[in-house]
């Protein structure tokens, strides 16, 4: 009964892990990779800060609705959001790798670029309109990665939708300050 057990055991183990590359992947290189997601991460957000710069009084000097957030809320905000895109990707380059997971991560990678573009368009050239169909396939990207992440690892995934509902009020905030600021923003 005892070996019966132990090989239940065994099986059910093996099956639990079976595709996933956690359990083969040593913990100092699990530890790199999730370096080297967070960089990767960081430094899409970098990119977008260099023309976001100065983006606190262009900011000021747009005209806003009264729900827009105070500019001191966005880099909270956006810290909190690449934190948690690195810790996702992280997630399933971990469980499959980009073997198993290429797509889901050649995703998460576009819309990581599409994001740094962002800020570009809107602060350093101030083209309110592109700006506005950008951060809309920004949102197309992410729900794209959201659901390509659910099924490689559904907290993967999970860890997503902040950053999916934070681009969501973003786009709308865009398309408003656009529709107020038609000189500022051309």
């Amino acid at each position: 009964m005892c070996d019966k057990m132990l090989v239940f055991s065994d099986s059910f183990h093996k099956e639990k892990t079976k595709g996933n590359l956690m359990a083969r992947i040593p913990l100092p290189t699990q530890l790199l990779g999730l370096l080297g997601w967070l960089v990767l991460s960081f430094a899409a957000a970098a990119i977008g800060g260099l023309a976001s710069a100065n983006a606190g009084p262009f900011y000021q000097q747009l005209v806003r609705p009264g729900w827009a957030p105070p500019g001191w809320v966005f880099a909270p905000v956006w810290s909190a959001l690449y934190g948690l895109m690195a810790v996702a990707a992280w997630l399933v380059w971990r469980a499959r790798g980009f073997q198993g997971a290429g797509g889901a991560l050649y995703l998460f990678l576009a819309q990581l670029a599409v994001n740094a573009l962002w800020s570009w368009l809107f602060f350093a050239w101030r083209q309110g309109a592109w700006a506005l169909g950008e951060v809309l396939i920004l949102w197309a990207l992410i729900a794209a990665t959201v659901l390509a992440f659910w099924r490689v690892l559904p907290l993967a995934g999970a860890l997503l939708l902040p950053y999916l509902a934070w681009v969501g009020f973003a786009s709308y905030l865009t398309l408003v300050l656009w529709r107020l600021n038609p000189l500022l923003l051309a």
